[in-house]
């Protein structure tokens, strides 16, 4: 039996735990450096970053969902960007990866967003496979663009220096 729940602060070791397995299957383990602390304080603090749901199967954690909120100018509204969709291995075939980008897009539908939006990797044909039977449009005409690290200081600090 599946279930959906909002995840709370007594679930960011278990978010934190989920977060690393997804990037071990993502081959990004390197890059996950997340702490429980941080899931706590940015997930669930006085001004929260982010929501998450988590799955059960018959008990179990089975896997979950991560998004926020962004802005479009264009469609003067805001829209929902699915960071995180994972569903542990032994639980898959379940229709668990359905059914949470569903409820994602339920939350989406009913908080009248103008979309939701999420990236996947390239490699990760069955993914790609699964969103495309769903209807997902793929934005091919747009690259992904991200500042990180060193590159992101060098840009705050010419941003800094021109003050």
């Amino acid at each position: 039996m599946l279930s959906i729940r909002p995840a709370t602060v007594a679930d960011a070791l278990l978010l934190t735990t989920l977060i690393r397995e997804l990037a071990e299957f993502e081959r990004l383990i390197h890059e996950a450096n997340v702490t429980e602390n941080e899931i706590a304080r940015d997930g669930f603090g006085a001004t929260p970053k982010f929501r998450a749901v988590i799955a059960e199967w018959n008990g179990q954690t089975a896997g979950y969902a991560l998004f926020f909120e962004f802005y479009s100018t264009f469609q003067g509204r805001s829209g929902l960007f699915l960071e995180d969709l994972f569903v542990r291995p032994d639980f898959r075939k379940h229709g668990i990866g359905k059914a949470l980008l569903a409820h994602v897009a339920g939350i989406a539908w009913k908080e009248h967003q103008f979309c939701m939006r999420w990236e996947v990797l390239d490699w990760n044909t069955q993914a790609i496979d699964f969103y495309t039977k769903l209807g997902a449009v793929y934005l091919n005409e747009w690259k992904a663009a991200c500042l990180i690290g060193d590159a992101l200081e060098a840009v705050a600090q010419e941003a800094k220096s021109q003050k």
